[in-house]
């Protein structure tokens, strides 16, 4: 008998076993969770309104305001939204259609995760509101006045006289909206700018934020930023 016929013909190959499909991953999976804060905005990356997202399920779930939202179309708009994990510190972005609101509730479906990384966090708002700070843990610490130059949920940029350092705390005090009373903003140095003539700029963050806070925040941003865009 031939070697050929002993290892050649006998030699059969193994089929090679069926690859399975991958498997989708689901937007839990990718951080998205009901009870996070997400901002809501349109193809052009407009602000439409910062939300609670709530009701996951599938690719649909929906969008609790924090305040009134003003939003116009017929029946489906495409949105994109920006939330941030507080599981994992990251943020995520996701893009869906936006379905006429029931009860001032916001239905959004066929949610797509499209990444996630370590971007900034919130929409911030450039603003030239006057206000004041009391540095934390300085004997003989007084109101020293400046100005908040721009403002997100999760912390701010000000302008100051007053040299600080990186991690010094200050409360920030300031109007946030004409018709409501002073916001008084635990803040945390986490940025300095020096400028000309012994000016610095600041960014800062927010700490020992309630809901509370966070919500008046969010209603004054998005009063502003509706005022800016209607030109008033």
């Amino acid at each position: 008998m031939k070697l050929f016929d002993l290892f050649g013909k006998s030699a059969k190959k193994e089929p090679k076993p069926a690859q399975e499909p991958e498997r989708e991953i689901s937007l839990e999976e990718h951080g998205v969770y009901s009870g996070m804060r997400v901002e809501v905005m349109d193809a052009e990356n407009h602000l439409l309104f910062i939300a609670k997202l709530m009701s996951l399920s599938g690719d649909g779930a929906k969008l609790h305001p924090y305040s009134k939202a003003e939003v116009s179309f017929e029946e489906e708009m495409k949105i994109k939204i920006r939330g941030y994990s507080d599981m994992d510190k990251k943020v995520v972005h996701l893009e869906g259609n936006l379905k006429q609101a029931d009860d001032g509730i916001w239905p959004v479906e066929g949610l797509v995760f499209i990444k996630s990384g370590n971007d900034r966090a919130f929409f911030r708002l450039n603003t030239d509101i006057d206000g004041s700070m009391v540095i934390i843990g300085k004997v003989g610490a007084g109101e020293e006045p400046c100005k908040l130059l721009n403002i997100s949920v999760g912390g701010a940029y000000v302008r100051a006289e007053p040299a600080l350092e990186l991690g010094e705390r200050f409360l920030l005090q300031v109007k946030l909206h004409p018709d409501r009373d002073m916001s008084l903003i635990y803040s945390e140095v986490c940025r300095i700018i020096e400028k000309e003539d012994e000016v610095f700029e600041y960014g800062c963050q927010f700490v020992e934020l309630n809901e509370a806070d966070q919500k008046q925040i969010i209603q004054a941003i998005y009063e502003r930023q509706r005022k800016k865009k209607h030109g008033s």
